[in-house]
C-alpha cells in the first residue's frame, strides 16, 4: 500500500510513464514485500533547465535527474532491505534515464501504522482485524 511519489528531470511520454512505474512497483514488491496491486506511483516531470544543483541546470550539466519519495508503514522492513531498495532504484532509474547526476534522491518515510491508511482504514486497524480472524478463523 505504498505510495511513491517521483519528480523527473525532462519531458514526459507515455512509454517513459509505463517503464518508470512498472520498474518501481516490480522493486517495491520484490525488494520490499509490498503488494503491487495497492502501490501507488505519482509522477511529475520538471523542465531540466528548472532543476539547479550546485548552481547550474541539468541542461546546462547535460545530466537527468529525480527525486523518489516512498511512504510505508513504520517498522515493516529492515535497514538492510532499504538499503537495496535505494542501491536498485537508483541504478535501474539510471539505466532508464541515462547519465544521473549523483544528487537524485530516494526518500524513503516510514509512517506510524495509526496514521497511515488507505480506503477510509488504517494499517493500524489492517493489522489488527487481519490478527483477530487469524486468531479466530
Amino acid at each position: 500500500m505504498p505510495i511513491l511519489n517521483l519528480k523527473i528531470s525532462g519531458e514526459p511520454s507515455p512509454d517513459l510513464i509505463q517503464k518508470v512505474a512498472t520498474t518501481l512497483v516490480e522493486l517495491t514488491a520484490q525488494i520490499l514485500h509490498k503488494n503491487p496491486d495497492i502501490t501507488a506511483v505519482a509522477i511529475d516531470f520538471i523542465n531540466p533547465n528548472y532543476w539547479i544543483i550546485d548552481g547550474k541546470s541539468l541542461a546546462e550539466q547535460g545530466k537527468s535527474s529525480f527525486y523518489m519519495d516512498i511512504k510505508i508503514t513504520d517498522s515493516t522492513n529492515t535497514k538492510d532491505e532499504k538499503a537495496q531498495y535505494i542501491a536498485e532504484v537508483f541504478a535501474k532509474m539510471s539505466d532508464i534515464l541515462g547519465e544521473l547526476h549523483s544528487e537524485s534522491y530516494i526518500y524513503i518515510q516510514e509512517v506510524r501504522d495509526d496514521a497511515y491508511g488507505f480506503g477510509g482504514f488504517t494499517q493500524e486497524y489492517r493489522y489488527i482485524t487481519s490478527m483477530l480472524g487469524q486468531a479466530y478463523g
